[in-house]
């Protein structure tokens, strides 16, 4: 069984930052992609990044590529993925989801996804 808990949203002014952290449980999860995904309301689910254990590790949304970093911790049948946000934007308003992909190469479509989270609320104030 696999299980994702997102924590750390809240709410932020206009060029502030929040760390979202995602933690995966499961017996085989150590190989898996992690990525977040976001959604606004009336919007439909958007990638925002993503990182796999083996090189090329991370690729991002162009919307937030220099802002956000992704990272990640491997233990034993726990995995830590954590998405540091820097200068937030009204537009990055969303709930933030993290979902795991148990392939090993990058997906940007949410569809390919086995599990997610129930989700974190961001709001940046202007």
């Amino acid at each position: 069984q696999v299980q994702l808990v997102e924590s750390g949203g809240g709410l932020v002014q206009s060029g502030g930052s929040l760390r979202l952290s995602c933690a995966v449980t499961g017996r085989t999860v150590n190989n898996y992609v992690i990525g977040w995904f976001r959604q606004a309301p009336g919007k439909e689910r958007e990638f925002v990044a993503a990182i796999r254990r083996l090189a090329p590790m991370t690729q991002y949304a162009d919307t937030v590529k220099g802002r956000f970093t992704i990272s990640r911790n491997n233990a034993k049948n726990t995995v830590t993925v954590d998405l540091q946000m820097n200068s937030l934007k009204p537009e990055d308003t969303a709930v933030y989801y993290c979902a795991a992909d148990d392939e090993h190469l990058i997906q940007t479509t949410s569809t390919e996804y086995d599990y997610w989270g129930q989700g974190t609320q961001v709001t940046v104030s202007s």
